[in-house]
């Protein structure tokens, strides 16, 4: 994009405002006629958007529903990205995302849309857009933390896709600043605000298969890339792409479009592998329901790890300690083509699914979907039999709104970040363990391995030179 071009998208809003007050002797304004859906200047949440790839675009999508949610600006540093090829479906990016947030408002009549503004780099974004409130990161893992710490020192409330940051070191700054800035924050995990977590937690609660120490989660899912090592050829940049700014914090390395869009999940430089993408979701009701803390250890096998590249299949296994009158639990994790044995009161025909959680206890099994789905007792009849208790936890309307009405002065988002940290402390800890053959023994207090050196190096990796939290 020319500079003219940048100028013109940035103005774009304060020239919308210039033409609309020349019509303001003939347009009865909004406010002044009322009408259904009409939402007050001061009830309105100014959005920025950083990161419009294809789950930046999943995210303002669901935004477009809330009508006291206006997004005015977005930055990417590339100008259009294709992720039809993907689980997406659409030409995402930059420039594809302004012209839908422009059409979409257009088409529900929303009179307080004044225009999008487009940036490359978020950090002119928050600089510029002082009318901004709230931010929303949907970028690769390794840009989460620098540019949630930049929002939120800026008091922008944040909601970060997950798994939030890319390290340890990271997720404890993040959480740390939310606490100081007192913003309202939100992890994109959104099956936390669903319906079945919540009966997951209370039957659980309940007694309903009684005291829990096995639980098995996984996520039967096939390779983002066969590569097992960094590509040697360097194809050219691609147009309209800023590849030095989407490297950011990562250590330089030529471009390559095995990297991005979305690939670069598998690799150690920019993702999270299986477990920042998928156990983010699924550990979710295990985290709650068992009030699980930190692990006292973690081990890993895997199938094809490669060079820089996380394993194209694994089984994590995580050592929970006891909590309170809740004995220890082993957590085992499953990814790739790897899964757990179908259990054996599953009634005939019945399939555990793609993604999954299955509770064992004492007394029973409990079995559900992947992010937080809709659980069912095992077997069979003690589901008919079951009488459900009474609802205790808050429900909430959605995740997104969950979180917009926290920016507003309400509750605490239920997946803010102190409430997910634990969650994805352990998550990266299974990374950590993927990297190194040896099981690690974990330290919460110390926030350490207390028996492996190379994998205390993972917990904070360096930063490329001109980037710092």
């Amino acid at each position: 994009m020319t500079e003219d071009n940048e100028r013109r998208n940035r103005l774009s809003r304060r020239e919308f405002v210039v033409a609309a007050g020349t019509a303001a002797a003939t347009i009865v304004p909004r406010h002044v006629l009322g009408g259904a859906g009409y939402v007050p200047p001061s009830d309105m949440v100014n959005i920025g958007v950083i990161g419009t790839g294809g789950q930046g675009t999943t995210n303002i999508k669901s935004l477009f529903q809330e009508s006291d949610a206006r997004i005015i600006t977005i930055a990417d540093p590339s100008e259009t990205t294709d992720v039809r090829r993907f689980y997406y479906g659409y030409v995402a990016g930059r420039l594809p995302t302004a012209k839908l947030i422009k059409d979409t408002y257009q088409k529900q009549n929303r009179t307080d849309f004044q225009g999008c503004t487009d940036y490359v780099d978020f950090r002119e974004m928050l600089e510029r857009e002082k009318d901004v409130d709230a931010v929303l990161i949907a970028t690769p893992d390794h840009t989460h933390a620098i540019i949630a710490i930049a929002a939120m020192k800026l008091g922008k409330h944040v909601y970060c896709e997950k798994p939030l940051a890319h390290s340890i070191e990271e997720v404890r700054k993040v959480t740390q600043v939310a606490r100081e800035t007192k913003v309202a924050t939100q992890m994109g995990n959104h099956g936390h605000s669903g319906e079945g977590i919540r009966l997951t937690c209370e039957w659980i609660w309940d007694g309903a298969i009684g005291p829990i120490r096995e639980v098995h989660s996984w996520a039967l899912v096939k390779p983002w890339t066969d590569l097992t090592a960094p590509p040697a050829d360097t194809p050219p940049v691609p147009e309209g792409l800023n590849w030095d700014l989407w490297l950011g914090p990562a250590a330089y390395r030529p471009y390559h479009p095995a990297y991005a869009p979305v690939t670069w999940r598998c690799w150690y430089d920019f993702g999270t592998g299986y477990l920042g993408d998928f156990a983010c979701h699924h550990l979710d009701p295990a985290f709650w329901a068992l009030k699980l803390g930190y692990p006292t250890s973690i081990e890993a096998t895997s199938y094809n790890r490669g060079k820089g590249t996380f394993p194209h299949a694994s089984i994590v296994y995580y050592h929970f300690p006891a909590r309170g009158d809740m004995p220890p639990v082993k957590l085992t994790w499953y990814d790739g083509g790897i899964g757990p044995e179908t259990p054996e009161e599953l009634d005939m025909g019945r399939k555990i699914g793609p993604h999954g959680i299955l509770f064992v206890g004492e007394k029973g099994k409990i079995l559900a979907p992947g992010w937080g789905g809709t659980p069912r007792l095992l077997p069979e009849a003690a589901m008919k039999a079951y009488k459900r208790p009474e609802k205790t936890i808050r429900r909430v309307k959605g995740h997104h709104r969950d979180w917009l009405d926290a920016c507003k002065g309400g509750e605490p988002a239920s997946a803010n970040f102190d409430v997910m940290a634990p969650m994805v402390e352990s998550v990266l800890m299974g990374s950590i363990a993927l990297q190194v053959d040896e099981r690690l023994n974990w330290d919460a207090a110390s926030m350490k391995f207390t028996n492996a050196g190379k994998a205390n190096d993972l917990l904070n990796p360096p930063y490329r030179q001109g980037w710092t939290l």
